[in-house]
């Protein structure tokens, strides 16, 4: 760039350097922030980095939840449903979910006192021994068929409370094809989220006792020519209670061990489902049981009722022809305290 040269006199010359030209020094500038920026970026990347390396070795190292604490939590969970009746609309009551609930049990071992309980929810239906039936029970097309009719609320019985139900489910007896097909009836109840009840009793001789009068009274009709497996006044229950069966004390010891191995059995059967046990007597002896029913079902808890009596009340020596020959008969052995139970 050429430079400017001013002469004030002869003697004095003065040189008077360029200017730089302000572009210069902007791009310096510019270049000297640049520069500037690239090494502070590449700093706060290895920074972060290094912290997201941390946390990812934080999250691999953290501890797994528990295994057995989820398996406990799952079965107190019920399968929600949302049936669709063929043969009604559930109308506003559409998108409330629907639990399904089997009770399997033996008869005489108080589920149909049981289940008296259970309607007495404004928003359980329980259905009654549908099995009780040949026909609905005699292959397992025809026994998926019923459980399908009964769980999408097409089933209707004087329990049933179709539209607002939010538990639906039925009893069903061990003899009734339940063990036969136990198979495919688990692997249904398990697909379908069907939750199981089971209900026995402990003291197997008071339900001997209680299945052998209850075969008498089917042919001798004590009530005014009427059969009643269940009675609501202490009049019918008098009357029913007359009858003292005779018990084969010969066969007494191994009739009770088949009983109580049939419960068994069932037990290890559907040990696969989503269960609860319950017995007769703790139902009777105490009150929390039938809450525990409740928040298994996944129901609101409500006061349970029945209008049922029981029949045979009091010391089963009361109630038995051959006492003597029983009490003998069990005294000493594995179902000695049968003897004593009274409720």
């Amino acid at each position: 760039m050429a430079e400017y040269i001013c002469v004030f006199n002869k003697d004095t010359l003065l040189i008077k350097p360029s200017k730089k030209s302000p572009l210069f020094l902007r791009t310096i500038v510019l270049l000297f922030a640049m520069v500037c920026g690239i090494y502070i970026c590449t700093v706060c990347i290895k920074q972060i980095s290094t912290t997201v390396t941390k946390m990812n070795i934080q999250v691999i190292q953290s501890p797994s939840p528990d295994s057995n604490i989820i398996t406990q939590l799952e079965p107190r969970i019920p399968t929600l449903h949302y049936p669709k009746p063929e043969t009604f609309s559930r109308g506003e009551c559409s998108k409330n979910p629907v639990r399904f609930f089997a009770i399997l049990s033996m008869q005489r071992s108080g589920s149909g006192w049981f289940e008296t309980l259970l309607n007495s929810h404004v928003n359980v239906s329980s259905n009654g021994e549908i099995f009780s039936l040949l026909e609905r029970r005699k292959n397992i097309s025809n026994i998926v068929q019923t459980l399908e009719k009964v769980y999408n609320l097409d089933w209707f019985t004087s329990a049933s409370k179709n539209e607002c139900s939010a538990a639906v489910g039925f009893k069903w007896m061990l003899n009734q094809g339940l063990v036969e097909h136990h198979k495919e009836i688990v692997e249904y109840f398990n697909h379908r989220g069907v939750s199981v009840i089971f209900l026995f009793r402990k003291n197997l001789l008071r339900r001997m006792v209680s299945v052998l009068a209850n075969s008498y009274d089917r042919y001798a009709k004590l009530l005014n020519g009427t059969h009643k497996s269940h009675v609501h006044s202490q009049q019918e229950a008098t009357a029913l209670s007359s009858y003292k069966p005779i018990i084969n004390s010969a066969s007494l010891i191994s009739d009770l061990k088949e009983i109580g191995s049939a419960a068994v059995k069932a037990l290890e059967y559907f040990n696969s489902t989503r269960h609860l046990v319950l017995y007769y007597e703790d139902l009777i002896t105490n009150c929390t049981k039938l809450k525990d029913v409740q928040e298994f079902l996944g129901i609101p808890q409500m006061e349970l009722t029945s209008r049922q009596v029981k029949i045979h009340k009091g010391p089963l020596s009361d109630f038995v022809k051959n006492w003597d020959d029983v009490n003998k008969t069990l005294t000493g052995t594995e179902y000695e305290s049968f003897l004593r139970a009274d409720y």
